[in-house]
């Protein structure tokens, strides 16, 4: 079987771990405190506030921008439906928006044309860890008066000209599941230069509890205390973070570089071959989650099974969010996306795939066509 995606942890992720298990405290603690500097320091000194999950990451920065019940997001459809439940779990409405057939990006003029006085915020999402034309998106915000808050679960360690998705913009989120480009087992980010923005999720992520963050770093915590908002139990525990920081260190000589070249493998396979069309991607400055293409004229699903017969797992992402039931199952048509659904097909891509297996998925895929 060449998996589709895994986590690579090892020996340095395991001692981590049981050395926090040895120190006997398990919550949020110094190991947590040592991630976020860990992470300040590698997104340009910008502050940092971790969180357990992506999609937690996602909630607490919208409502720490002021998003709230009856507001409006737009946002792509072409995105995991964690995008959409964060909009929603703080009472928001998500608007979704059309792609680029290129690359599967926020089609800018889509979204003018659903822009409402309600709308509060673009949640632009790196699809495939693709950023695209983030100077566009800024503009457009400032033009509109909206917040940005990027989604980019998929982007952790890519570049825009020659600088950093995290270092730079206005809130930025993170995933650090078991198969992004790194991982904590499980846990999320927010980056952000707003101080209020900061606070706000450091409270609101301890249940309101405000200023306890500090208390946790220390071994400490709040016994009396005020609340003056809504709070979520979403902290980020040691034991997570103690993978994080190891996963941290790994990232620039090893995870990386072999992501790239396994996507650049990809591209040199693949480019050219009739049936197949690749989505605009530069890796290098991206570092690639996931791989998918797009298998035209019709041959998508017969693709996929003779893959998945030959032990070559696949995945589809994503089945768009404006067709499930509770984002208003198909009442708005995107015509782009919805031909998208029909043509991605996603590559086995991870550290730990080889070469040789890259060869195998293509020639598979050339046989089929």
């Amino acid at each position: 079987m060449i998996r589709l995606s895994k986590s690579v942890v090892g020996k340095q992720e395991m001692e981590a771990v049981a050395a926090v298990l040895e120190r006997g405290f398990l919550g949020m603690g110094r190991e947590v405190c040592s991630f976020e500097e860990e992470l300040s320091s590698f997104f340009s000194a910008r502050s940092v506030a971790c969180v357990n999950t992506g999609t937690a990451a996602l909630q607490l920065a919208l409502q720490a921008v002021g998003v709230g019940v009856g507001d409006e997001v737009l946002v792509p459809s072409l995105t995991y439906v964690a995008s959409f439940q964060a909009i929603s779990a703080c009472g928001a409405v998500p608007v979704a928006c059309d792609v680029y057939e290129r690359n599967g990006l926020l089609d800018l003029e889509d979204a003018a044309r659903r822009i409402s006085s309600r709308t509060k915020v673009i949640m632009p999402v790196h699809y495939a860890s693709s950023v695209g034309d983030l100077d566009a998106i800024y503009d457009f915000a400032a033009r509109h008066g909206l917040r940005v808050v990027e989604d980019a679960a998929h982007a952790f360690g890519c570049e825009y000209k020659g600088q950093r998705i995290g270092s730079i913009g206005d809130v930025v989120c993170f995933s650090f599941d078991g198969i992004k480009n790194i991982t904590s087992g499980e846990g999320g980010a927010v980056v952000t230069s707003d101080a209020a923005v900061l606070e706000r999720i450091q409270d609101c992520r301890l249940l309101g509890v405000e200023k306890d963050s500090e208390k946790r770093y220390v071994g400490e915590r709040s016994w009396e205390f005020d609340v003056t908002e809504q709070g979520w139990r979403y902290h980020m525990s040691d034991i997570m973070a103690a993978i994080g920081r190891v996963q941290l260190r790994r990232f620039e000589m090893e995870f990386k570089p072999k992501r790239i070249q396994l996507a650049q493998r990809y591209q040199s396979l693949l480019n050219g071959v009739p049936g197949v069309a690749l989505l605009a991607a530069d890796y290098g400055p991206v570092v690639p989650h996931i791989f998918p293409v797009r298998i035209l004229d019709g041959k998508r699903e017969r693709v996929r099974n003779e893959l998945l017969e030959r032990g070559v797992q696949v995945g589809i992402h994503y089945l768009p969010n404006h067709l499930l039931t509770k984002f208003g199952g198909g009442k708005v048509s995107l015509p782009v996306t919805e031909g998208l659904y029909l043509e991605l097909l996603s590559l086995p891509l991870h550290p730990d795939l080889t070469e040789s297996e890259v060869s195998q998925v293509v020639a598979t895929i050339r046989s089929c066509l």
